[in-house]
Order: C-alpha cells, then sequence, then structure tokens
C-alpha cells in the first residue's frame, strides 16, 4: 500500500485522538466512584442487617413489657375487688382474713411485676439506643452514597464531553485520509490497540523493539510513499526526519 509521506504523519493524528478516546474510556471504566459505590453497597446492605436485628429486640422487649403491663393490670384489678369488699366488712371473719392474705400476695406480685417491668424498660432503652445509633450509620452512609453518586455522574458527564469533542474531530480528519489507509490503521487498531507509530531512532515506537539492521535496511529502501509496518507488531510505522534511517 501507498500513501503521501504526509498523509502518512497525519495517521499519528488520528492515532492520538483514538488514543484519548481509549483513555477515557478505561477512565470510565475505573472510575473511583464506582468502587466506593460498591463498598457503600455492602456496607448498607450490611447496616440493613444489622437494624432487623436490633429492631427485632425492640420489638420483643416491647411485647414483653406490654405483657407485664397487662399482668400488673390485672393485679390492680383484682386488688381493687378485694379491697372493696374488705373495707365493706361483710362476710365471714374467716373469708375476711382470707382476703387480707390474698392483698399481701398480690402486692407482692405487683411489686416482682413491676420490678420485672423496670428491668425491661432499661433494656429497652439500651436495644433503642443500638438501633438509633444503626439508623444514624445508614443515614451517613447514604449521604456518602449519594455525594458518591453526584460525583461519578459529574466524571461521567465530562468524560462525555471530552468524547465528544475527540469524536468530533476524529470524524473530519479520518475523512480526509484515503479510506484504504484507514481501513488498513482501523483493523491494526482494533487488534492491538495501536494502529500506527512513529519509527524514532531506529525503534518502533509501536512495540518498543528495535529494528534490526535487516529491517532498517527493508525500510531504507522503501519509497517514501510506501506504507511499511512493524515485522514484529504488524504496526504502520510513520517515518520521519527522527526515525534513524
Amino acid at each position: 500500500m501507498k500513501a503521501d509521506p504526509k498523509v502518512q504523519r497525519r495517521l499519528l493524528d488520528l492515532q492520538a485522538i483514538d488514543t484519548t478516546l481509549a483513555q477515557l474510556a478505561h477512565r470510565r471504566r475505573s472510575l473511583p466512584e464506582r468502587a466506593e459505590l460498591e463498598a457503600l453497597a455492602r456496607e448498607l446492605s450490611a447496616l440493613e442487617d444489622e437494624r432487623v436485628r436490633a429492631q427485632v429486640a425492640v420489638d420483643d422487649l416491647d411485647r414483653d413489657i406490654a405483657r407485664l403491663e397487662k399482668d400488673v393490670d390485672q393485679v390492680r384489678a383484682r386488688k381493687s375487688k378485694d379491697e372493696a369488699r374488705l373495707a365493706s366488712g361483710s362476710g365471714p371473719a374467716r373469708e375476711l382474713e382470707a382476703l387480707q392474705h390474698e392483698l399481701v400476695s398480690l402486692n407482692r406480685r405487683q411489686s416482682d411485676l413491676e420490678d420485672a417491668e423496670l428491668e425491661l424498660m432499661e433494656q429497652r432503652e439500651t436495644a433503642q439506643g443500638v438501633l438509633d445509633g444503626i439508623e444514624g450509620r445508614i443515614a451517613d452512609a447514604r449521604e456518602r452514597r449519594a455525594a458518591a453518586e453526584q460525583r461519578r455522574d459529574d466524571a461521567l458527564a465530562e468524560i462525555a464531553k471530552e468524547e465528544e469533542f475527540k469524536r468530533t474531530s476524529r470524524q473530519p480528519l479520518a475523512g480526509d485520509l484515503p479510506a484504504d489507509l484507514v481501513t488498513l490503521y482501523d483493523k491494526i487498531r482494533e487488534d492491538t490497540g495501536l494502529g500506527a507509530a512513529l519509527l524514532t531512532g531506529g525503534r518502533c515506537g509501536g512495540c518498543r523493539l528495535e529494528l534490526s539492521g535487516a529491517d532498517l535496511a527493508r525500510i531504507r529502501k522503501a519509497d517514501p510513499d510506501d506504507v511499511v509496518r512493524c515485522e514484529e507488531c504488524r504496526r504502520i510505522m510513520v517515518r520521519t526526519n527522527e526515525s534513524g534511517l
């Protein structure tokens, strides 16, 4: 294949644009915010599990406290009934004596239930503190996630803007080059990531290897408009005064 040396040198401009586009694509894939968001997703999932367990603990205590409160209310109602009967003074003396004994037992029972209820209420206060702490950590993680999402979106918007600028610059440049040369360049670039490179000081700018004497002799004999390629990496080598020929 042949192409004017000036045209070949313009391949380097095309390659510079494509290199930048590849770098932008890599930047998009490797944004630090992506890893940060994945870590935050795991953190939030673990915190949600903690929150569920903490909420269950609070709910269990609420249920136990409600049960004890109901028992206390039943004891109080029984006491009120017995106290009213005892105050009326009606009934046999033995029955009134039995009521007095029952009131003593009911007072003891009420005291025990209220002590147990107080202990559960203290446990509930501690459990609620744990739950509140977890919910606070969840809120903090969600704020950090929102901030990371905003940074990611801003970075993606900036990348998209740069890509659009580069693609807009690439289109007329590629359109001005010979179609067969661009086709060859694009095929090599798709296979290797780099379609054209500068030959500098007898070294291929694509694979960075120094050319052998035979290769240099072959290139020296080539016409200026011959499109020469590296025997190692098969990339197009663009010759300039810096090529060491």
